[in-house]
């Protein structure tokens, strides 16, 4: 078989690039799109509810309000660094995630999913009795209402971003967003109503106690839920970059929504067993957890496939040597397996700083749709630079080295 062309390997890394989406940039801004109306009717209504509920209780329970958003602003960080941080291939653009984020804290939750929570469970008690649906009820509402608000917020923000959004990676990062939102919005207002309790004469010490419990589970909960529906969205409908999978979409957003409505059952399942609870307790946000690691390794491999293309004709050239491109497309094990392999630790921490400089060309390299900016070739000289063991130079130097 013969060995490509450099001209080939270019031509398919600037298909790669647009087929990807790597390097595109989100507008929230599109008076003309119908996509962006809607967006904003819903996200603006479900923040005046919010700041309306909020506003309204705030007299009584200012200090309880003040402790909970503050807890859980800290809560909310510490998710989106570590969610960004798995981001590593195409990055969704900084745009996309807030516009994700509020989605699901005020579109999702408080416009679609409360209303319609509210009326199903009002069915369901006229249908089978106020007992059945308080015990039964909420697990079969939620995992269907929330997981689809959620999910139609994703929806909108590929009609907003068709370009953007194009692989079921990017669905899960996207979903992981809209999830954190909607977890954190919702759980300052559990907090709130917890704060109530006692008739507010306590309202710190009877908060506290919801605050940790939503603190613990909520690792395992809307964040992951929303990020394996959005990725089962996408296999479910297809992208230009991720060809259909009905099957294996479906199984993911019913594993999703299966996931959310054990767990908003538990306590019916369990018929009041203390221990078969505590065992629930932890099987349940495990269960979730495998799952979506599972899913981000199944998504991610054609993130590293495009990296891989986006990098070849640099290893064609000589300005990424082959082994330093099979470890910065590889996994976290390969990478350490990489720089493992070298004699000493001096080395290893080049090797590292060498990987990140590739990572960082990439990069450069999509948001110039392939062709050889300045950015680029400051992007391409550092990783020779680094590898060299030279000093750092200027960007005003001359690119070339």
């Amino acid at each position: 078989m013969t060995a490509p062309t450099l001209d080939q390997l270019e031509a398919d890394r600037r298909a790669t690039i647009a087929d990807s989406g790597w390097g595109r940039s989100f507008t929230l801004w599109q008076p003309r799109n119908l996509a962006f109306w809607v967006y904003l009717a819903l996200v603006a209504s479900g923040a005046w509810a919010w700041v309306s509920m909020i506003s309204g209780q705030y007299a009584a329970y200012g200090h309880a309000i003040v402790v909970a958003v503050e807890l859980f602003a800290i809560y909310g960080a510490i998710f989106w660094w570590f969610t960004h941080s798995i981001d590593r291939y195409a990055r969704q653009p900084i745009g996309a995630l807030v516009a994700a984020f509020l989605w699901g804290g005020f579109g999702a939750t408080w416009q679609l999913a409360a209303t319609a929570n509210t009326a199903l469970l009002t069915l369901y008690a006229k249908a089978f009795g106020q007992a059945w649906a308080l015990d039964w009820g909420a697990g079969l509402a939620a995992p269907f209402t929330e997981e689809i608000a959620k999910g139609a917020g994703l929806l909108l923000l590929i009609a907003l971003g068709p370009r953007l959004v194009r692989t079921a990676f990017d669905g899960f990062i996207l979903g992981a967003f809209i999830g954190l939102g909607f977890q954190i919005l919702e759980d300052i207002a559990y907090a709130v109503n917890s704060a109530a309790s006692q008739f507010g004469a306590n309202q710190i010490g009877a908060e506290l106690p919801t605050i940790w419990l939503r603190v613990i589970f909520g690792v395992a909960a809307h964040t992951l839920y929303s990020a394996v529906f959005g990725a089962g969205l996408i296999y479910l409908i297809g992208r230009p970059a991720e060809p259909r999978r009905p099957l294996r979409g479906l199984a993911l957003i019913a594993s999703a929504m299966l996931l959310h409505g054990i767990w908003d059952d538990l306590s019916a399942l369990v018929r009041g067993r203390a221990g078969l609870l505590f065992l629930a307790w932890i099987v349940i946000p495990a269960a979730a957890l495998l799952l979506a690691i599972k899913i981000f390794g199944i998504t991610v491999r054609r993130e590293r496939e495009f990296l891989g293309r986006i990098l070849a004709p640099e290893v064609a050239t000589g300005v990424v040597l082959p082994q330093e491109m099979a470890a910065v497309c590889g996994t976290r094990k390969e990478r350490k397996a990489f720089r493992k392999s070298l004699p000493d630790r001096r080395t290893r921490r080049v090797a590292g700083n060498v990987l990140d400089a590739a990572a960082d060309l990439a990069d450069a390299l999509a948001n110039a749709h392939g062709t050889s900016t300045p950015a680029v070739e400051f992007a391409r000289g550092e990783v020779l630079r680094i590898r060299s063991g030279r000093p750092p130079r200027s960007r005003d130097a001359d690119p070339v080295e």
